[in-house]
């Protein structure tokens, strides 16, 4: 039975805002990003969310927390769903990074986590939400690197950013992951 998955990117932060990389660090949601976590809650108020799963990382957490506390459903945090580990690039904005690291235009972005790496990360958290929630709906607050990957897992190409506090749905089940939206 396949569960169905909310895929939501976190709010903004003030890194966001300076085009920083965030990756692991744990930066908190701005003004705007905890606008815009009380307005995916709107969004979603008359959706069916059975639980809610988010990155241990305060930006997607407190995102998380306050779309399901008016429901008064708890969050699960999973380090699984953190965004990628970018090491050393961590805190430098898109520029900085570009001008220190020029080779990173072919698609290399640190010496930290490999997209292959973050990728298996994330579908194997998936798979675990969907087998602990068969047949449910769950609400799942990660970042946009993992939200990324499961849109290429279903088979779909997102160039560009991915919007602050956008929700994909997905269904997951025996390993395979589809868009429903």
């Amino acid at each position: 039975m396949a569960t169905t998955i909310l895929l939501a990117r976190h709010g903004e932060t003030d890194w966001n805002n300076e085009r920083r990389i965030q990756g692991h660090t744990d930066r908190p949601l701005n003004d705007t990003g905890l606008a815009q976590a009380r307005a995916l809650g709107e969004t979603l108020a008359e959706e069916r969310i059975d639980a809610v799963y988010a990155s241990d990382l305060s930006r997607a957490l407190d995102t998380a927390r306050i779309v399901a506390a008016p429901r008064g459903l708890a969050v699960t945090a999973l380090p699984e769903l953190r965004e990628r580990n970018f090491g050393t690039w961590e805190g430098m904005t898109d520029e900085e990074a570009l001008r220190r690291f020029p080779e990173s235009r072919n698609g290399g972005w640190g010496d930290g986590e490999t997209p292959e790496a973050l990728a298996e990360r994330i579908h194997a958290a998936l798979e675990f939400i969907a087998r602990a929630h068969p047949g449910r709906h769950v609400l799942v607050v990660t970042h946009g690197g993992p939200v990324r990957a499961v849109l290429a897992w279903c088979g779909e190409e997102h160039d560009g950013a991915i919007p602050n506090c956008h929700v994909h749905r997905i269904a997951v089940e025996d390993g395979i992951a589809r868009g429903i939206d």
